[in-house]
């Protein structure tokens, strides 16, 4: 892959976490993975490590702060918006209104519904790690 810096995903599932951290093993992503279950924790990450995130990959429906608050804070802070740092969706349940305010509202780069079985779960992870490895943005 391109690109360098950690992989940021916010997951509050376990077994999400594990099947996405062994997927990503199996497409030889050697990027850092970083799991945050819950959206301030994650914000809080951001705004402190000097690193350049590859990408955000954030479910919509987390405890405390949903990700789309989560996506509208990090749009608001000048310091993560200058970042120009991917943003995916990544959620099991999708609603309109969620995809409407993602786009319409945000910078969100992607909307995906996770896939319910292991095979198709995977080759939408590797669609999105290889498009964002190949895409030309500030980060590249």
């Amino acid at each position: 892959m391109a690109q360098t810096g950690p992989i940021i995903i916010v997951e509050d599932d376990f077994d999400d976490q594990e099947m996405i951290q062994e997927i990503l093993e199996q497409l030889n992503i050697n990027n850092k993975i970083i799991f945050f279950n819950k959206a301030p924790e994650a914000f809080h990450f951001l705004k402190r490590t000097p690193e350049q995130p590859f990408i955000i990959l954030s479910d919509v429906n987390l405890p405390e702060q949903d990700g789309v608050e989560f996506k509208r804070q990090v749009d608001e802070d000048p310091q993560l918006r200058a970042k120009s740092i991917p943003f995916v969706f990544f959620s099991t349940s999708i609603n309109k209104k969620a995809v409407d305010t993602a786009y319409k509202e945000m910078t969100v780069q992607g909307f995906f519904q996770k896939a319910s079985n292991y095979d198709e779960l995977k080759s939408v992870l590797k669609l999105i790690m290889e498009y964002w490895s190949r895409c030309k943005h500030p980060n590249s």
